[in-house]
């Protein structure tokens, strides 16, 4: 089957201005009309970057969304065959949730901020609105939000909304929690706060029963150089009046005592008595009430579904099965068994971020990960590609002195890449990038006096050097070596996610 691309977001290909713009002096002008008849591009690659928010449409098995954290918000009609940018032109960036009302398809709301707070998050720009399916939107509040993870939508009333709210990552504000609104995003009143440290990361509604809601907050804190996850403010919350009132249950018997950090939900939509909970704790792992959180039991510790908590920590209720249940993870991981047991899945790319089930058959279901979205039939067996989704998150675009000069830029939970601005065929397509020097978070080096010869570097201070013309690699680490030969105590001086590189101006030798 022939797959299609639909282009509407373009590569930046900001490379163009700084070739030629580099020549100018500084004591000259920009003459801007210079560029008036320079059209962009799309240069690729079409390999999709990271999505923490996907959604479907009950009975329309073709219908699916997902928002991109640098790419804005996509929908595909055909099942995941094609996909177009349905944001551009109202808004874009991250986005860190989608939500289709179910009593309304045409209703859609989108929240602005990604929920995966590593050290390239970015923070989005509230809430926004369509009721013609994503053909048009409007803003429906909350500016300040700058990270909302999770809405949802009364299953019969499309005019009450709930956001969980992360707020800002770096200092205390007491714009955080749930809000919720009843006039259809005009208006929004904060119904559950815990502190100015602590925001809303998940939250669901009771399939069973919408008056019951659950809620989970996390203490986080990002610097520059590091990320604490967990404390005061940490806990799982249960509302039993519409999201009115809340009660903490955090501490209910059962559960793990001490530190909370993140925390996940999920209710089964056939037994509303039945609850999981995945939670960040020394004594973590998945939890499961089935008295609606009264009591409950831990099932499984399993440190695969649980690593590098702050990054995932999702959690999922099949639709037709009450003993089915997912954890998303590097691998998304299923338990047939009520989550005594998961065995680790593959999809299309690793790192996975969201899940939706369709509520009619749970076979039918879209993820999101680092790679972009992909939609499986036939309950995770296949997978649509996301080779088809110009959605990459680039760190840095640079060039070289190259005839035709090349182009280089590090993506995202993929790889370095570089290609010639033209080729002698028809079109640029996939097959003429090449891998470069470096890892997915790097800056990259040009040697000026050999432009075959390119630094990379990538996290933890790892440093490479590539020959292009003899294929050769190999590292150039700073010493020491991270994370050897350093103590503890000086972890924040550590190279962060994407350390700069240059040549000397002045000295081709000095790097």
């Amino acid at each position: 089957m022939k797959t299609t691309i639909k282009y509407t977001l373009v590569l930046v290909l900001s490379s163009v201005f700084h070739f030629i713009s580099g020549a100018q002096t500084s004591s000259e002008p920009s003459d801007y009309e210079l560029y008036s008849t320079v059209n962009w591009r799309n240069l690729g690659p079409n390999r999709g970057g990271r999505s923490c928010a996907v959604a479907g449409v009950p009975e329309k098995p073709n219908l699916f969304y997902f928002g991109a954290t640098g790419g804005g918000v996509w929908k595909t009609s055909d099942g995941g065959r094609s996909w177009d940018n349905i944001s551009d032109g109202y808004f874009g960036g991250s986005i860190g949730s989608i939500s289709v009302a179910p009593s309304d398809p045409n209703v859609i709301y989108v929240g602005g901020g990604e929920k995966t707070v590593r050290g390239n998050v970015s923070y989005g720009y509230g809430m926004w609105k369509s009721v013609n399916a994503g053909k048009t939107w409007q803003k429906s509040g909350l500016p300040n939000s700058r990270h909302i993870s999770r809405i949802r939508i009364h299953p019969i009333n499309p005019d009450i909304v709930f956001a969980a709210v992360m707020g800002d990552l770096y200092k205390d504000t007491s714009e955080r929690g749930v809000y919720k609104s009843i006039d259809g995003g005009k208006t929004w009143r904060k119904v559950l706060y815990s502190n100015a440290s602590s925001g809303a990361v998940d939250l669901l509604i009771d399939p069973t029963n919408h008056r019951i809601m659950y809620a989970n907050t996390w203490t986080i804190r990002r610097t520059p150089y590091s990320l604490s996850s967990g404390g005061e403010g940490s806990a799982m919350y249960k509302s039993t009046d519409g999201g009115e009132t809340w009660i903490d249950i955090s501490k209910n018997e059962g559960l793990p005592s001490g530190t909370w950090g993140i925390s996940g939900v999920a209710v089964s939509p056939l037994n509303g008595e039945r609850v999981w909970a995945i939670i960040e704790n020394d004594k973590g792992g998945v939890y499961r009430s089935d008295n609606g959180g009264e009591t409950w039991n831990k099932l499984n510790d399993k440190r695969a579904l649980r690593q590098r908590a702050w990054y995932y920590t999702r959690i999922y209720a099949d639709t037709k099965d009450e003993n089915t249940v997912y954890v998303m993870n590097v691998r998304y991981h299923k338990s047939t068994d009520g989550g005594k047991s998961f065995s680790a899945n593959r999809a299309p790319h690793g790192d996975h971020h969201d899940l939706w089930i369709a509520p009619e058959d749970p076979n039918r279901m879209i993820i999101g990960d680092d790679g972009g979205a992909q939609v499986t039939y036939d309950g995770g067996e296949t997978w649509s590609t996301y080779h088809n989704q110009p959605t990459s998150q680039f760190y840095r675009v640079t060039t070289d002195n190259h005839f035709p000069y090349r182009i280089y830029a590090a993506q995202q939970d993929n790889s370095t890449i570089r290609i010639a601005h033209r080729t002698t065929g028809w079109s640029i397509s996939e097959n003429d990038w090449e891998g470069t020097a470096g890892g997915e978070s790097a800056h990259i080096a040009i040697d000026p006096e050999d432009n075959d010869i390119v630094y990379g570097g990538s996290y933890d201070g790892f440093l490479t050097r590539r020959n292009h013309r003899t294929g050769d690699i190999r590292a150039i680490n700073v010493w020491p070596d991270n994370p050897m030969g350093h103590g503890a105590e000086g972890m924040k001086y550590r190279f962060q996610w994407n350390f700069p590189i240059f040549f000397s101006k002045h000295n081709p030798n000095r790097l």
